[in-house]
């Protein structure tokens, strides 16, 4: 991404109206859980197509093409969370188009769940394997979003800073979510500032720093039910 120091060191404050939870549930030796909690007022409808709409919402800060209006995501099985890298065409640089798969759909419950696999940021070049599950259902007042991150595999990362920097990101990215459908309850913001940038060891050619010294995060304090014990398993009834 154009900056994977900012993804993992640097934490976004953010306003929140009545606080919700947004915490590592889990962070063990090759494994962290993070999750968030938000509820806006548009209907799981309006919900759900916002949420196949990335490019309306997420971070440009956490792309690799500095825009998000590259962004596309397919709402099928085997679709692609995707992100055009676009061509350069300057007097002294030309190059063709590129593209990033982010994640892949493994579940689109259309105003019900969003299932995904995929190791996002710098997790993309170690061994693991991430699932992203993004449940809706209505409550009084609009629709309540549970967003949860489960991470397994070989990493290069102490678990213990990682799982922090993610935890912030994803809570990040609910957070604008949450924003453009109209916040009832946000998730809670982070309280600690951004931890300053440390210098990379050696750039690559490419600008993305080939080694990175993250700084500890510390999370809340307190604990969550998975996605599945909240909403159940989608297919009982």
């Amino acid at each position: 991404m154009r900056n994977v120091i900012t993804f993992i060191a640097g934490l976004a404050l953010f306003a929140a109206a009545m606080p919700a939870h947004a915490e590592v549930t889990e962070a063990e030796d090759g494994h962290f859980t993070t999750r968030a909690e938000a509820i806006v007022e548009a209907d799981p409808k309006e919900t759900w197509l916002a949420l196949i709409s990335p490019a309306r919402w997420w971070s440009s800060e956490h792309t690799w093409s500095a825009d998000s209006v590259n962004l596309s995501l397919t709402p099928q099985a085997g679709g692609c969370f995707c992100e055009r890298i676009p061509e350069v065409d300057e007097p002294d640089r030309f190059t063709l188009e590129g593209s990033v798969e982010h994640m892949r759909v493994i579940q689109a419950y259309p105003e019900v769940a969003l299932r995904m696999q995929g190791a996002l940021g710098p997790l993309q070049s170690e061994p693991v394997v991430g699932v992203l599950t993004i449940a809706l259902s209505e409550v009084e007042g609009g629709t309540k979003i549970v967003w949860e991150y489960n991470v397994g595999g070989q990493m290069r990362y102490p678990v213990a800073v990682i799982s922090g920097a993610v935890d912030g990101v994803m809570t990040l990215q609910l957070s604008r979510l949450s924003e453009l459908l109209g916040v009832v309850q946000a998730p809670a913001a982070i309280s600690e500032p951004p931890a300053p940038e440390p210098e990379p060891d050696e750039p690559s050619e490419t600008g993305v720093p080939v080694s990175i010294d993250p700084e500890p995060v510390i999370d809340e304090e307190g604990s969550a039910t998975s996605v599945d014990d909240v909403f159940g398993d989608l297919t009982d009834g």
